[in-house]
């Protein structure tokens, strides 16, 4: 997860999040966002993740006690259930939220209730419409990525939220400031750790009825991987991520 991270991280920065904001983290999950924002806004600042699952939530606040970052809080909410009670902040973050809302458009307003005049609201979505990009196929590459999708399509979650991205935050009545859209490149030495993914998200795929275990064959998964990458020496793009932060209106 390391690229990734780094691609937020870089997001976050030009966004301008910077030392003693107030900063608010919707569908942080298990925190690894809100840690990182903690880290750019310091001791004086303050984050505040939301999200709508108490289990990861838990995750998140114990991970925080172990490393001391008493600047972040964390509060069981709905993205699309917020409102001017939690606070008002410099800036909204959320990395792979507006996918899985119903209605994206409705969710950033929501977010943008709790962000003051003339601060910034920042987003990050991953879009498989233009992948995977490669000169030589990787079949086994391939295929797991496509269970992935496949598996985030039947949970009802939008597979072109990256396109869609700068249109939610212009209906949203946001001032777009800067649209990106980067890869994460795999190559042979450095390559994105995908079974990491898979091994999380199996539970999930088994119950969406994507794949059976037997298929996976989680335990040799990593491996099999690994020996596709070896053999083949070229470039592998899975996906585009999407970046943009936009401006409540003054």
């Amino acid at each position: 997860m390391a690229f990734a991270h780094d691609m937020t991280e870089r997001l976050l920065v030009d966004a301008g999040i910077g030392p003693g904001m107030r900063v608010l983290d919707v569908g942080c999950g298990h925190g690894n966002v809100s840690v990182l924002l903690a880290r750019l806004v310091g001791a004086q600042g303050m984050v505040l993740g939301v999200d709508r699952d108490a289990g990861a939530l838990a995750v998140a606040e114990a991970r925080v006690r172990e490393l001391g970052l008493l600047q972040i809080a964390f509060l069981q909410r709905d993205v699309g259930a917020l409102s001017a009670d939690v606070g008002t902040f410099d800036a909204a973050v959320g990395r792979r939220v507006l996918m899985y809302q119903p209605d994206a458009v409705a969710a950033v307003r929501s977010v943008a209730t709790a962000v003051r005049p003339g601060g910034v609201v920042v987003f990050q979505e991953h879009d498989p419409s233009m992948g995977p990009g490669r000169l030589a196929p990787l079949p086994l590459h391939e295929r797991v990525r496509g269970w992935i999708w496949q598996m985030v399509e039947r949970e009802g979650a939008s597979l072109h939220m990256g396109f869609d991205l700068d249109g939610v935050l212009r209906r949203a009545g946001l001032e777009v400031e800067h649209v990106r859209a980067e890869a994460i490149v795999q190559t042979p030495d450095a390559p994105y750790d995908l079974f990491s993914i898979v091994r999380a998200v199996l539970p999930r795929m088994v119950a969406a009825g994507v794949v059976g275990p037997e298929e996976v064959d989680i335990d040799t998964l990593e491996q099999r991987l690994r020996d596709e990458r070896q053999g083949n020496p070229g470039t592998y793009l899975p996906e585009l991520v999407f970046s943009a932060w936009a401006r409540k209106p003054a």
